[in-house]
């Protein structure tokens, strides 16, 4: 990958940046781990468990395999990069990895363990990420002792669709670790805005409160859920309204992020929706458990 020379500048960091570690095998793992393998990189990924492993690599293939019926990707490049892909269930493993992005469920406890167990194996030569969506970068950055190499690098769900990234600066990252974090967006391929370690960052600062008022809405009778929804993708051209939003993200998700934002902000206007908590609650979650505000 010739466009390595982009980090060479960046000496206190190893020159040696074409293997990715992954700590967590979800959803977002797999799909960042598809983006980075199509950009050139190696990836190795770190499951909890030998099923996570095999379930996440089984999802790397179902869907380089869909690229390649569709005409997007030659057979030659899905195969290459399924060789590039490795996984394991040692973190240790992941000392071999020059940048290492977490990604696991949204939980600051076990985050900041995770950062903590990472910043004890990945070399001082190497950067830390979270893909925090909500979460202090500063306050998970802190749990380590190499505060300044840990910054966010927040993908998108679905990650191989998904055009943008955000890269966090928390107040202890050292401008060599956001260089190499947005150059290494580049270098997959997508747009990186760089924002500052604010509750929600910009994208879901923004959008949340809206999803979580246009459920209230619907609480209070002023529509229905399906009007809602057709008035926000033809009044405002969205391609999707909000409860549809809602299904995709994860109901659990969702709740997450607004119970962030409101304990952030302190206002009574920003809790979460009676509706979202009683769904969460019944395990009903979305599209991902064949039910949320409406049933798949």
């Amino acid at each position: 990958m010739g466009n390595y020379s982009l980090f060479m500048s960046l000496p206190s960091f190893s020159s040696d940046i074409s293997t990715l570690g992954i700590a967590g095998s979800g959803i977002m793992a797999a799909g960042i781990a598809e983006v980075a393998l199509l950009a050139g990189f190696d990836v190795m990924v770190r499951s909890r468990s030998e099923r996570g492993a095999t379930e996440l690599v089984a999802q790397v293939s179902k869907s380089l395999g869909r690229r390649v019926e569709r005409g997007k990707l030659e057979i030659q490049v899905r195969d290459e990069a399924a060789r590039r892909l490795t996984t394991t269930t040692n973190l240790g493993d992941l000392a071999r990895c020059s940048i290492v992005i977490e990604s696991v469920v949204e939980d600051k406890e076990q985050k900041t363990s995770l950062l903590r167990e990472l910043d004890s194996v990945v070399p001082t030569g190497s950067i830390i990420a979270t893909n925090t969506s909500t979460l202090s970068v500063s306050e998970l950055a802190l749990a380590t002792m190499q505060p300044d190499r840990v910054c966010g690098i927040h993908f998108f769900n679905p990650a191989t669709t998904m055009p943008l990234v955000e890269v966090i600066r928390p107040l202890t990252a050292s401008q060599s670790t956001i260089d190499v974090a947005i150059a290494f967006v580049a270098m997959c391929g997508k747009e990186a805005v760089l924002v500052r370690d604010d509750p929600g960052f910009i994208v879901n600062a923004l959008l949340f409160p809206y999803l979580n008022d246009a459920i209230k809405m619907m609480e209070r009778g002023t529509a229905s859920m399906d009007d809602i929804d057709a008035a926000m993708k033809g009044g405002c051209n969205f391609p999707m309204g909000p409860f549809a939003l809602l299904d995709l993200v994860g109901l659990d998700t969702s709740l997450s992020i607004i119970e962030t934002l409101y304990a952030a902000s302190g206002n009574t206007a920003d809790c979460p929706a009676e509706s979202l908590v009683r769904l969460v609650a019944d395990g009903h979650l979305g599209r991902k458990t064949g039910r949320g505000f409406r049933t798949y």
